[in-house]
C-alpha cells in the first residue's frame, strides 16, 4: 500500500539516514537518486521544493521536510512504530531523545565532521585549511571519548531500542572512519553492534548504488 512518500537525495551521510528509518519502519517509499553538487539540486522541479537546493528531502503527501534529523524524527511521530524502535512518549523522553540528537548534530556533524569534508575532502571548491581540520577533528575526538563510556554497554544510546539518535550517531562514527579517525573502544564496540541491523545494510545499498 501506497504511503504516499518521496525521498530525494543518495549518496551521502546524511541522506542515508531517511532511506535507513524508512526501511527501518518498513514503510513502502519512492526515491529520487539525486547527488549534491551534481546540478540536480538546482533544477526547476527541486528547487520548487526546496528553494535551499540541499538534499534530503522528504514528501508526505502535501507536507515537505528537509534537514535528516527532522526527517528522521518527523518519521518516528508520524507512522506506527515497530516494537524494535524507540519513539519518545511523554516530555521527558523526548527531552532524552533530544539531547542526543542536537549533540550529535551540531558538536559531531556540523561543528567537526563537516569542517573535515569542506576543508579535506572538497577543498578544491572551499580551499585547503589545514589548522581548521585538525582542530575539528581534535574537537570530535573530544567530544566522542567524553561519551564512550555511556555507549559501550548499552545495546542503543537509550536502552533496548533503536531510536533516531543511533542513526544519527552510527552515521557519524561511519563518517569519522572515512576522515581516518580511529574510534575509542566504546564506539567502536556500539559502531559494530548497530551496524549489524539488517535495515542499515539495505540502507547503504539504497543509498549508495555503485
Amino acid at each position: 500500500m501506497s504511503n504516499d512518500l518521496t525521498l530525494w537525495g543518495v549518496g551521502t551521510s546524511r541522506t542515508l539516514r531517511p532511506h535507513w528509518m524508512l526501511i527501518e519502519l518498513g514503510l513502502d517509499y519512492e526515491y529520487k537518486p539525486i547527488r549534491s553538487r551534481s546540478g540536480e539540486t538546482l533544477r526547476p522541479e527541486f528547487l520548487r521544493i526546496n528553494p535551499r537546493h540541499k538534499i534530503p528531502v522528504l514528501q508526505h503527501g502535501s507536507l515537505v521536510v528537509s534537514e535528516s534529523a527532522a526527517i528522521i524524527n518527523y518519521l518516528g511521530e508520524a507512522f506506527p512504530k515497530p516494537e524494535r524502535m524507540f519513539v519518545p512518549r511523554d516530555a521527558a523522553e523526548r527531552a532524552r531523545l533530544n539531547e542526543w540528537c542536537y549533540f550529535i548534530m551540531t558538536e559531531l556533524d556540523a561543528t567537526s565532521l563537516y569542517v573535515v569534508r569542506r576543508h579535506e575532502g572538497l577543498k578544491h571548491l572551499y580551499g585547503e585549511a589545514p589548522t581548521a581540520v585538525e582542530a575539528a577533528k581534535s574537537y570530535f575526538m573530544h567530544n566522542l571519548e567524553a561519551i564512550d563510556a555511556r555507549i559501550s554497554n548499552a545495546p542503543c544510546l537509550l536502552g533496548d531500542k533503536l531510536s533516531a539518535a543511533d542513526i544519527l550517531m552510527l552515521t557519524c562514527l561511519e563518517w569519522a572512519l572515512t576522515c581516518s579517525l580511529q574510534l575509542p573502544n566504546g564506539a567502536a564496540a556500539y559502531r559494530e553492534r548497530i551496524a549489524k541491523r539488517p535495515a542499515y545494510r539495505a540502507a547503504l545499498a539504497k543509498n549508495f548504488p555503485n
